[in-house]
């Protein structure tokens, strides 16, 4: 993966980024993200709304110094999975946009959702990882299993039906070496 490049991460500066998101997450290939027919307003606004909240972060992620996707980390105890699923000390949510391309590089998203859970997994009170993609997306469906996701089962959230998965440590660790 090394011809991937260099991946960062820095904490989302909703003003800044907010021009740059409002293109990635209503371009037609971040449908799953659901803000097709928001403003720029609505963009910044919802980034700020997350900025002050405790326990829901964004992060923009670069790749060789510019940006290429949005990360989002929030605990599921007090956000998106509350009373959906029983939460176990150490479960972190994770949201992942790559940033929509006309010339995508083959393997890239892997390398991205690699980068992620390597993020997440950097802070050792994070014992697995909680997804909850939309049941109709076949193909982030692949990609985090590729990463060591188990799909759980189906759930109803107010926004869509959702795919509640898990990946421990040791889940992505196996992955990883299985793909090395």
């Amino acid at each position: 993966m090394s011809t991937i490049g260099t991946f960062t991460i820095r904490p989302l500066d909703p003003e800044r980024d907010a021009e740059l998101l409002h293109r990635w997450v209503t371009h037609p290939k971040a449908a799953f993200w659901m803000m097709q027919d928001a403003t720029p307003e609505d963009v910044e606004r919802e980034y700020l709304r997350i900025a002050a909240h405790e326990h829901h972060h964004a992060y923009l992620g670069l790749h060789d110094g510019e940006p290429a996707f949005l990360m989002e980390k929030y605990d599921p105890r007090y956000v998106e999975l509350v009373g959906l699923y029983e939460p176990e000390p150490g479960d972190v949510g994770m949201h992942f946009l790559v940033a929509p391309t006309d010339r995508p590089v083959h393997g890239f998203t892997r390398a991205v959702i690699t980068a992620v859970m390597e993020e997440l997994f950097a802070d050792p009170a994070t014992r697995r990882i909680v997804v909850e993609p939309d049941v109709g997306n076949k193909a982030v469906h692949a990609l985090n299993e590729a990463v060591g996701f188990e799909p759980e089962r189906e759930i109803d959230k107010p926004e869509k039906r959702a795919l509640l998965s898990f990946c421990t440590r040791e889940q992505f660790e196996a992955a990883r070496g299985a793909s090395a």
